[in-house]
């Protein structure tokens, strides 16, 4: 309640005076983490207001775990070489191998939380990046406003009385009446200190006002995408983000993008309203905040656009836009490494678990039977070949065993994942020892070097060698409703979009 900030501020400043807070919609990062024989599934549930509290979840597996601690520290910067001292998670009484814990993030921006575990095989330590960011503005619950209110409102009285009074009767000896001159001295001295005291109030006031306005400035809000359709060349402008030097957060670059396995933006193109058609393609840099691509052939329609970038400091943004893309756009064909699919139209009912592609051969979804909101998973999805036996075939797409997004039908809900789990690499290999493009040639793919000796490349990596046709995404639906998944792998020379709905509770 506004009428009960000024009193708090009040009882505050008097108290002290005496001696003696790159997904849509998805906030929470939910992460596998290998650390040496140690294997974590980490969920870290972001706070919505900054200065706040993250909690954090670890189930382990592989060794035994003993003891976890955590740190967190910025991802990048002077003040990540100084981390402050480490937290104790607690284990489960029931399950010793789940643990909990929660950390003060005090900043908006790149953040990383470090694991330090011990166990029955030694010690090891990984981390994981965080974004943080102010999301929303606490609203103080009315009871205690008007409990504050009615406290504040006691305390000038008593200030007020007790300065008429010490100045009407303090020099009296006892049992003596103040007499007529005494009495209106206290009741100007009162009046006087009611005034002051008023002033410091609106002063106060004006001042939580001026705290709060910065405070909402600071609430996130991505970059801007603009699209530019020139026949079938899409132009993409990022837009800044009001450079404030007073507001760090805010003043976000649109020139200092990092490359994410290969590319400096993964790009989903989905079709409105039914998501009968979905594309993921990865458009060039032309100029420091303009990256442009050639479309590929495209039914036509209005398109929602959901733009990944990363910048230098490890955080991770999804831009969107509105794309309408005309009947008579000219024809060309699909980018080597993009991918599309044309499922069937929400429309026409829920997907099941086994997603017929156009090549004969079958993607299948391990589905838990319960999906419930805020809860993490390990999605499994299977690729089967024209005779239904696993295919052995299956090649890395963009460096990894596949590609997976979980977009809500009612577009409040985008997340673009790996089997790794929803940070981006790039940020994860910061956050562990990585820097600029080298970190970039890492995050490529151990396939992708162990192949051919040479990190990003490829084509010539991702034919060399086949992996697993089972491939696994960590992921926590933040809210009821239906969703889309769309799950992107390769074999061969070609990718596959697998398509399933999810309705979840």
């Amino acid at each position: 309640m506004k009428v009960a900030r000024p009193f708090l501020l009040l009882l505050l400043s008097l108290v002290l005076g005496l001696p003696a807070q790159a997904h849509i919609g998805s906030k929470d990062v939910y992460e596998q983490v290998n650390a040496g024989p140690y294997k974590l599934f980490v969920t870290i549930r972001t706070p919505n207001v900054i200065p706040g509290v993250a909690t954090i979840e670890v189930r382990s597996s592989g060794a035994a775990v003993s003891s976890i601690r955590i740190t967190p520290t910025p991802l990048t910067g002077e003040a990540s070489k100084h981390p402050p001292s480490s937290d104790p998670m607690k284990p489960s009484a029931d399950d010793p191998a789940f643990f909990t814990g929660s950390l003060w993030l005090m900043a908006p921006g790149s953040w990383q939380v470090h694991f330090d575990i011990e166990g029955s095989a030694g010690k090891s330590s990984s981390s994981v990046p965080v974004p943080a960011m102010p999301l929303s503005i606490l609203p103080m619950q009315r009871p205690l406003g008007i409990m504050l209110a009615l406290l504040g409102m006691l305390l000038v009285g008593g200030i007020v009385g007790i300065v008429a009074a010490a100045v009407g009767q303090s020099r009296l000896d006892p049992g003596v009446a103040p007499d007529p001159p005494s009495r209106r001295r206290a009741v100007v001295a009162g009046l006087i200190t009611l005034a002051v005291t008023a002033l410091i109030v609106y002063g106060g006031y004006k001042w939580w006002n001026v705290e709060a306005t910065a405070y909402a400035a600071d609430i996130y809000h991505p970059l801007s995408l603009s699209p530019t359709l020139s026949g079938n060349t899409l132009d993409l402008k990022i837009g800044r983000y009001d450079p404030d030097e007073q507001h760090r957060f805010r003043a976000r670059s649109n020139d200092d993008l990092l490359p994410d396995h290969g590319h400096l933006m993964h790009l989903y193109a989905i079709r409105q309203p039914d998501m009968d058609a979905v594309f993921h393609l990865h458009p060039a840099l032309v100029s420091a905040n303009d990256l442009r691509m050639t479309l590929p052939s495209m039914p036509a329609g209005a398109y929602r656009l959901y733009a990944d970038i990363v910048h230098a400091n490890g955080f991770p943004e999804t831009l969107t836009a509105e794309l309408v893309v005309p009947a008579n756009m000219p024809p060309a064909p699909l980018a080597a490494e993009d991918a599309s699919g044309a499922p069937p139209a929400l429309s026409r009912g829920e997907l099941g678990t086994a997603y017929k592609l156009p090549d004969g051969y079958t993607m299948v979804w391990d589905r838990p039977t319960e999906l419930s909101a805020n809860t993490g998973y390990s999605f499994r999805f299977r690729l089967l070949d024209a005779a239904g036996q696993p295919a052995g075939d299956v090649q890395p797409y963009l460096g990894m065993a596949g590609h997976a997004a979980f977009v809500k039908t009612d577009g409040t809900v985008f997340a673009h994942t790996h089997p790794e789990g929803s940070a981006a690499m790039q940020a994860m290999m910061l956050a562990n020892g990585g820097s600029g493009e080298m970190a970039d040639a890492g995050a490529m793919g151990g396939m992708d070097m162990a192949a051919t000796g040479h990190p990003g490349d490829h084509d010539a990596g991702e034919t060399a060698g086949n992996i697993p046709p089972t491939v696994e995404f960590p992921y926590g639906f933040p809210s009821p409703g239906r969703y889309r998944i769309f799950i992107q792998m390769k074999h061969a020379h070609t990718v596959e979009t697998g398509v399933f709905d999810a309705d979840v509770h």
